[in-house]
């Protein structure tokens, strides 16, 4: 039987795995942890989840809704698992993270055709193989694929949020709510909770937080001497810590994660200055994150300014915002749209490391690469997804975008190719995008003999 590595247990790697062995290929798929720590990770769990517990919009007229809507369409197997552990979220598929990872570890530890191997890879081996290691790749492993690529590689610092024991959440003040949802709510009232501010709350708590204490980048991780040269971003901007966000603009976050649109707080059924929105983070309704909150503050500092929000003031904090280093390849120097590396045709790389942000967009990757890997192995032409796709455009960004300033993509409208006809609304103009994306993965021919 024909056998392909996988290097990394993560979304992208699962989702490969998973595709590459109900294809009939056998899968040594390995995942250095517990083995080795990645310092941001908590378990030993295959596919555990970092930063947030949401997979983004599950909307149909979104770009993030219609990514999960074409991997419905090409059975994704770790979208399968995420609806199968989603909690409520509103407009969002957001799920308990323990459940899930649980799920998808026992799932790939059961197939027939998938060795799940515990080590660390150093190098990249012969033969087929797929390089899904994640942003928190391994010093050795990144060394290694610096030395295949021939490139610098790009590093920058992303941010996970805190999270809070709900019995310490005072609800007198924290109300629950969707936003938009004041007449047909939830029965418990919507799938958020929400910490109103006043305009003087607000105040305050900008100024106590872009003025408050952070951990020195320099020092953490053993930051490398070249990811201090000018020349390297220190954030990626779609996941910018919130005090970063502050000391931009104070109206910065009122306008960003704070925003009160769509809700109203109940006790003087007005629109409040700003809201931090809560959301549930486990099944049992014990656990929330603070939503859009990722943070460099150091653990004092986060307790103290984190408090100030009305709701918090005696908030458990059972998980403290962090720092972690994330690393990803110029892939528009390196890779086709088929994930394919270009000077190598049996490696294949997938996942955050090749410049995709949000965990669906790793599954896709992990999906596509799977599916060629097969493909490749089996002789046959790999596929390439149509850019009318969110899928398909996705790649094309990592393949294309400018090295000079690549950084990296979410699903969103702005790559997808202009529609023909623009209706003039935002809901019509997702639901045209929505319609020629999916009509689009349905015309390919994926099945592989």
């Amino acid at each position: 039987m024909d056998e392909l590595i996988i290097i990394g247990g993560g979304l992208a790697g699962t989702e490969a795995a998973w595709q590459a062995a109900n294809a009939g290929i056998t899968v040594k798929l390995f995942e250095m942890r517990p083995k080795v720590s990645t310092g941001a990770h908590e378990t030993d769990q295959l596919a555990e989840l970092i930063c947030s517990n949401s997979l983004g919009s599950d909307q149909p007229d979104r770009a993030a809704g219609i990514l999960k809507a074409e991997m419905r369409l090409l059975n994704s197997f770790v979208l399968s698992c995420a609806e199968e552990t989603a909690l409520p979220a509103g407009g969002a598929l957001a799920v308990d993270r323990e459940k899930f990872a649980a799920l998808i570890t026992a799932r790939i530890s059961a197939h027939p055709n998938i060795q799940v191997i515990r080590e660390e890879v150093t190098s990249i081996p012969s033969g087929p193989v797929i390089v899904a290691s994640g942003p928190l790749t391994s010093p050795a492993l990144a060394a290694a694929i610096e030395q295949i690529t021939g490139q610098d590689h790009l590093f920058f610092f992303d941010a996970i949020a805190p999270i809070v024991n709900a019995e310490t959440i005072d609800t007198s003040i924290a109300f629950r709510a969707s936003r938009y949802e004041f007449e047909n709510a939830a029965e418990d009232g919507g799938d958020y909770l929400n910490c109103p501010m006043t305009e003087e709350e607000y105040d305050l708590f900008v100024s106590e937080l872009v003025n408050a204490e952070r951990i020195h980048l320099e020092s953490f991780e053993g930051l490398p001497g070249k990811e201090k040269q000018a020349g390297h971003k220190l954030f990626f901007e779609g996941c910018l810590p919130v005090e970063v966000i502050a000391s931009r603009n104070p109206l910065s976050l009122a306008f960003g994660p704070l925003r009160p649109v769509g809700l109203r707080d109940p006790r003087t059924n007005r629109r409040p200055h700003a809201v931090v929105q809560l959301r549930q983070d486990n099944l049992a309704k014990t656990l929330f994150n603070l939503v859009g909150f990722q943070t460099n503050l150091t653990f004092p500092e986060q307790k103290r300014v984190f408090r100030l929000i009305p709701g918090l003031a005696n908030a458990e904090f059972v998980r403290y915002g962090q720092m972690h280093r994330n690393t990803f390849i110029y892939s528009p120097a390196l890779l086709d749209e088929t994930l394919q590396f270009h000077t190598q045709p049996d490696l294949f790389f997938a996942g955050q490391i090749v410049g995709v942000e949000g965990y669906m967009g790793n599954v896709a990757t992990g999906l596509v690469a799977g599916l060629n890997a097969v493909r490749h192995i089996k002789g046959q032409s790999l596929l390439e997804f149509p850019v009318q796709s969110v899928t398909g455009a996705l790649l094309h960004y990592i393949s294309h975008a400018s090295p000079a300033d690549f950084q990296p993509m979410k699903a969103n409208f702005g790559i997808l190719p202009p529609l023909q006809f623009r209706p003039p609304g935002r809901v019509d103009r997702g639901r045209a995008y929505a319609k020629r994306a999916l009509e689009s993965i349905r015309n390919m021919q994926i099945e592989s003999s």
